[in-house]
Formats: C-alpha cells, structure tokens, sequence
C-alpha cells in the first residue's frame, strides 16, 4: 500500500511516499526559513505563495527519490488542518485534484495526530496505550492515546505554544528565526542557573501550559538589565535560563500524566522534541521513572509528510475517507 503525503500547513512544503505506513520510501521538505526571517516568525500569505511555488516539485521530489511512478500511489493523505488557512488550502487543493485524476482515496490528516503517528516511524514503535505530548510552534498538548482513532485532550497551553514562545524570546534577544534552533545553539553556552524564571503553573488545571508568562519575565529582566542585550554572555546566559525553565515545564507536565493514568509509555513529538536538552531531560527522567519514552528520529520531529501519510494508512484502514466537497480548517 503506496501512500503519498503532502503536509502544507505553515511554512513547510513537504511531500512523502509511504509503504504500508511504516516504511518510508521518499521524505522531501521545502522550508521557508529565508523569506520569513527578517519577519521573525511566519508571515501567512507569504507562505502560502512560497506553498504554491514549491509545491509540485516537491512531489516530483518525493516520487523520484521513492522510485515510484504517480500511477503506483494507491491513496493520497494531506495535512487537513490546523494550521495556517492559506497555507492548507494549496496542499489541500492539490491533494483533491490528484485524488480525483487518479481515482484513488483521499484521506484528511489531522495535524496534530499526525506527530503522534510519526513515533510509529521508528524502529521500535510504541504499544498502545499511551501519553503522548505534541509540542510545537503552534501548539503544546498532551494526549491520552488509546489506538490510532482514540487520541483524547488531556491538556494544552492556555496561551502562547513552546515553539511560539522560543520565536518570541529569540526575538527579544535579537537571535534572528526561527527561534528555537538560535536559542539551543546559544544556550550551549550559557549557564541556565543565572536567571530565576518562573514556571507557571495553572493550579486546578495540572495538566496546562502556560509560556506567555514566561516570555513576559524574560522581557522584564531585559527591561531591568539593558546591558544585558549587549553582552555575549549575558545573552547566552538568559537565553539558556529560558530554554531550561520550558523544559522544565514540559517534563513534569508530561511525567505528571504518565502518573495520573498509570501508563508505561510516554511519547514526544513535534518540531520542539528535537530541542536536545529537551531530549536528554526526558530521557534521564524517564529512565529515573520507570517510563518507556519514545522520541521520533529528529528529521521526523519538524513537519513533515512522511507522518501525514502514515497517519493515513490508519484511516484508510478504518475506512475514514474524504469526498471532494471536504475543506480544511484552521483550529481543531
């Protein structure tokens, strides 16, 4: 079962070529990073120009480098939503006009539930049941998963996302976009123990995200300090002291529902899970639990393709297709 993936959702024009929804055949992704940096962060109906263009030959891509001829594609999975309207609409657009050539099924990906699939990517994927925790630029939530088609909310951030907050701290320190990959490299040169940030908490609510907070602290010893800014160490410094206090916050969040439900797994997905102090925060305090942790390889943490068509595998399986009168949509 050949499954072509096309993923447009922000700033990543990407398409994939899956076997049976584990093998990955063919992984080609287009970034944006150059037309959006002196913008700090994505600017949407740039995107979705820059989704146009890339487009078509991302999946001219993808079918050469998997070998495979348009023909040999049994069924086309594409990213449904959330994310950017714009940007969803050429990748959906596409996907239904290939889908309806070739006769085959469509299938509509969710996002979110598409990270979650890409742990199934590995070499040793996860058994059901358990927590999972997508935490991205445009969002940070934790998942009950019980199968494929049974993901259940147990908690997200009630403001700004961790990718969302790494953009805006890079902003203030004057680190450039994307955000997250400035913030890690400098902060292999800081020590995290300078700054005293908070880690928010929501006290009814445990299992929530907050980082708005969090951006606004550091603002406030920038405000307080302003040689800070001017001094390399400085800005390595809280640069590292801000990435630690959102590591924190998603460990113990991610741990507290592996407790709460008493499962033996937990997995991490997302363009942030390739953070790696994040990783190595995860990984010790799992092995300190007790807790089987599974982290996508780094390539498929990002937004990709290859994770849009395995999560289209499963609904193809579970008969879940879309006609042509379907749309995207941006929250979900």
């Amino acid at each position: 079962m050949l499954i072509l993936g096309i993923e447009t959702s922000c700033d990543e024009t990407a398409a994939a070529v899956v076997a049976s929804g584990r093998k990955v055949l063919a992984d080609v992704v287009a970034t944006q990073f150059d037309l959006h940096a002196d913008y700090g962060g994505v600017v949407p109906e740039l995107a979705a120009r820059r989704h146009q263009e890339n487009i078509l030959p991302v999946i001219r891509a993808a079918l050469k480098q998997a070998n495979v001829t348009l023909q040999e594609v049994q069924a086309i999975a594409v990213t449904q939503g959330p994310g950017l309207i714009g940007a969803l609409v050429i990748g959906f657009a596409v996907a239904k006009s290939m889908a309806y050539a070739l006769e085959v099924p469509l299938l509509g990906v969710h996002h979110l539930q598409a990270h979650i699939a890409a742990a199934f990517l590995g070499d040793a994927p996860p058994d059901f049941p358990f927590i999972a925790l997508v935490v991205s630029g445009g969002h940070t939530n934790l998942y009950r998963v019980e199968s494929f088609r049974q993901i259940i909310l147990l908690g997200r951030s009630r403001d700004d996302a961790a990718g969302e907050a790494f953009d805006k701290v890079a902003k203030l320190l004057q680190l450039g976009y994307p955000g997250g990959v400035a913030i890690e490299k400098l902060s292999g040169q800081g020590d995290a123990q300078t700054f005293a940030l908070p880690r928010p908490r929501i006290h009814h609510e445990p299992l929530t995200f907050s980082f708005s907070g969090l951006k606004t602290a550091v603002a406030n010893v920038l405000k307080r300090n302003q040689d800070i800014i001017r001094t390399p160490q400085g800005v390595a410094d809280l640069a590292a002291s801000f990435q630690q206090a959102v590591v924190d916050s998603l460990v113990s969040r991610a741990l507290l529902a592996v407790r709460l439900h008493d499962y033996p797994c937990l997995v991490v997905a997302g363009g942030v899970a390739a953070n790696q102090r994040l990783r190595q925060e995860l990984q010790a305090q799992t092995a300190a639990a007790g807790v089987k942790l599974f982290l996508p390889p780094l390539k498929l943490c990002t937004d990709n393709a290859a994770m849009v068509a395995a999560m289209g595998y499963h609904l193809l399986q579970a008969g879940e297709t879309l006609d042509l009168r379907a749309d995207v949509f941006a929250r979900g």
